[in-house]
């Protein structure tokens, strides 16, 4: 199965007690050591897994030899960086605290510790926390996670933490963004879904059943509903924040390919006009919205319409005046916060239901924007992996994969061909 690193990789370049209420990212105000302090043979620098520890020993070889986010910060040294940085009027991107913050372990200095170096990119504790007070007392007789997590690592494994992390830099925090500016500078569109992420991660760990006892161990469904979930309520908290300013939102919250495209491919859609949207008009990116709304369909009936209701509010007043903007944004994040559907038990048969869902709402030309045609490839591919027939509609997904690999050929009548396909074959 080629999984959906094929979009990952090209496409952006580079049940546990889960809550549907947004948080700030984890506040990390430990000291971080730096990699270094990770690499050594006795601790996860081992060659190959350990047959011995319920850890496999060997994650530092795993991140160093596998894994994008350790050369994150070797990307700023590339000539493409250093003409962003240029533009922007940076001496260079990496000094550059827009660059670093997302590209390495940008700490404040009073939190790096004696080995700790910048360059080392996006390492253990960017995402773990900082080991100052654990880095010790980890590997004693008798500790367990539960004592770790009270000295200041990050529960990645419960699903809406692992969110907030990931979504502090592949969407983004009021501090740290990827504005229309940088994009305009030269930096890719931002795209993100937590479960293809996570699984295109190189595995660092193993799911057995000690892990599960220590840890819990989320399906590839609750991954997926949380990971739209939080990205949601993400873009809609940041919608609230000075980056959406009343003199001129920056273009980044609206969706990129309503004007970058080429004009002889016109892209006005039915579904437009019946949502009360202008022509010509900047669009919000909707497309995690509309994941939800296939979630719902199934899940939660009783709040589709509410749901839709909310969804071209928020729509018709990115189009009318900031103001009304934030208010819908205020509203809908109020409304989704703690819906019992986002942790609620699902069943196989409503998951396949999601996954119809989805593929009906391109069936019928309603995923015409890019970003929601990619965001709905990943979800049905995600789905049908964790369902166990990803091999037998490998056909059909790498159709609409054909459609999505590309911003610059997507052909939305193509994709809804597409789909009108996989709806066929789906059971």
């Amino acid at each position: 199965m080629k999984r959906a690193l094929r979009w990952a990789v090209g496409g952006s370049m580079m049940l546990l007690a889960l809550s549907a209420t947004v948080t700030a990212a984890p506040v990390d105000d430990q000291v971080h050591l730096g990699v270094a302090s990770c690499a050594s043979g006795p601790c996860h620098g081992k060659l190959t897994p350990s047959d011995t520890s319920n850890v496999w020993l060997n994650e530092y070889r795993i991140w160093s030899a596998d894994d994008r986010h350790a050369r994150a910060y070797q990307t700023l040294l590339s000539p493409e960086s250093q003409r962003m940085a240029r533009k922007l009027g940076l001496p260079n991107a990496q000094s550059a605290k827009i660059c670093l913050d997302c590209h390495s372990d940008n700490v404040p200095p009073e939190q790096r510790g004696p080995r700790f170096q910048i360059s080392d990119g996006v390492g253990c504790e960017a995402c773990h926390g900082g080991a100052g007070k654990w880095i010790e007392s980890h590997t004693e007789p008798g500790a367990t996670h539960a004592d770790n997590l009270a000295r200041g690592m990050l529960a990645t494994e419960r699903i809406e933490v692992r969110a907030e992390v990931c979504l502090s830099c592949h969407l983004g925090t009021r501090d740290q963004f990827a504005t229309h500016r940088i994009m305009g500078a030269g930096h890719p569109r931002l795209s993100f879904e937590l479960e293809a992420y996570t699984a295109n991660q190189p595995a660092h760990y193993e799911v057995d059943d000690d892990y599960r006892q220590r840890k819990g161990a989320p399906t590839g469904f609750e991954v997926w509903r949380a990971g739209q979930v939080q990205s949601q309520l993400r873009f809609l908290t940041l919608m609230e924040s000075p980056l959406f300013a009343a003199a001129l939102p920056d273009f980044a919250f609206f969706d990129c390919h309503s004007c970058h495209h080429p004009m002889e491919d016109i892209r006005w859609s039915e579904t437009r006009r019946q949502h009360g949207l202008e022509p010509g008009g900047l669009r919000l990116q909707d497309q995690h919205l509309i994941m939800l709304r296939a979630l719902v369909e199934v899940v939660a009936p009783a709040d589709r319409q509410p749901l839709q209701e909310a969804h071209v509010r928020l729509l018709q007043a990115g189009q009318q005046s900031v103001p009304a903007a934030r208010a819908a944004a205020t509203a809908l994040k109020d409304w989704l916060q703690d819906r019992p559907w986002a942790s609620s038990p699902v069943s196989r048969e409503q998951v396949k239901s999601v996954r119809r869902a989805i593929a009906r709402a391109g069936a019928r030309g309603e995923l015409a924007d890019f970003a929601a045609a990619e965001q709905a490839f990943l979800g049905i591919e995600s789905l049908s992996i964790y369902l166990g027939d990803a091999e037998r509609l490998q056909g059909a997904l790498d159709a609409i994969f054909s459609v999505v690999e590309s911003d610059r050929s997507f052909d939305p009548q193509k994709l809804r061909a597409a789909m009108q396909r996989l709806s066929g074959e789906l059971e």
